[in-house]
């Protein structure tokens, strides 16, 4: 094995079939998109090239910041729902004596292998503002209260965020739950000799221990909080109007419906590189928590 490594011919020997996929699937697109960014194309015939006039236009459009706006609070209820409520699951789940703990860990990723057209369906019976059971509820605990869920410009955001919180939080949970395990039982039991209580010790031993999950769950949740589509399209296609927009929203109606491709490259590459700061910052976060953990 030694004698590998220390071969250049022989690590460039084996990388190269994942480094060539890689620069066919994920790289060429990309590199294709920034450049189609640059020409004014509804995609059959001949391109112009504009420069930077594309991105100009997105600057004064109205529906940036609505976009920016809405994946913001996507990303904030999925980071709060699926990371936060998964966690503490998550550390539920892994005491051993806590009963039916494995039907629940199963009931928690039974919505992740559903359809998203099924579950949005679900839900648009469930905030139905006659007779979905969300407004039931408030009348069953004797509050007047009612709601036009998904009519609602402040709202409906929020609602649908929800749904998607909840049907992909079982894929977090997994996360998290192998996350809880990877973490060496004798040092819990060590922080318990020492005196500590079960949710002491999670605090400052397993939750600590738990940075690299942590660090791949926040990419995760706020990279797909900004770039959501499904749920928006299904359950209420961007409206109230265009309140419930998205960057993904604007991308698909502007290649789509108004042959604006590129146009539509344009607001692709500024989600590219939204996501890419995201994952820069993150990283950044948790390396200098990891440096000042070592100072300490």
């Amino acid at each position: 094995m030694k004698q590998y490594l220390g071969n250049k011919w022989a690590i460039l020997l084996f990388l190269a079939p994942a480094v060539a996929l890689y620069s066919v699937i994920v790289f060429y697109p990309i590199v294709q998109t920034f450049y189609r960014s640059f020409f004014e194309w509804d995609g059959l015939s001949a391109a112009t090239f504009v420069g930077v006039q594309n991105f100009i236009d997105l600057a004064q459009d109205s529906l940036l910041m609505v976009s920016l706006r809405n994946g913001l609070w996507f990303a904030v209820v999925l980071v709060i729902f699926q990371i936060g409520l998964g966690t503490l699951l998550a550390l539920v789940c892994s005491d051993v004596k806590v009963r039916g703990r494995k039907v629940l860990k199963t009931a928690y990723f039974i919505p992740v292998v559903l359809s998203v057209t099924v579950v949005c369906q679900l839900w648009l019976s469930m905030f139905d503002p006659d007779n979905g059971l969300i407004n039931k509820l408030f009348e069953l605990i004797g509050m007047n209260y009612r709601q036009n869920w998904l009519n609602s410009p402040t709202v409906s955001i929020i609602a649908i965020a929800f749904v998607n919180a909840w049907q992909y939080m079982g894929f977090q949970f997994a996360l998290l739950y192998a996350g809880v395990k990877s973490v060496p039982e004798h040092y819990v039991e060590a922080a318990r000799i020492d005196g500590a209580g079960k949710w002491k010790s999670h605090w400052y031993i397993t939750i600590p221990l738990m940075k690299e999950t942590f660090k791949f769950c926040f990419v995760i949740a706020i990279t797909a909080g900004i770039g959501a589509y499904a749920q928006m399209a299904i359950m209420t296609n961007g409206g109230p109007g265009t309140t419930n927009y998205t960057l993904t929203f604007m991308i698909i109606r502007s290649a789509f419906s108004a042959n604006e491709y590129g146009y539509a490259c344009a607001i692709s590459v500024l989600l590219i590189a939204i996501s890419l700061l995201v994952t820069l910052i993150i990283n950044k976060a948790f390396n200098s928590r990891e440096t000042g953990l070592e100072q300490d």
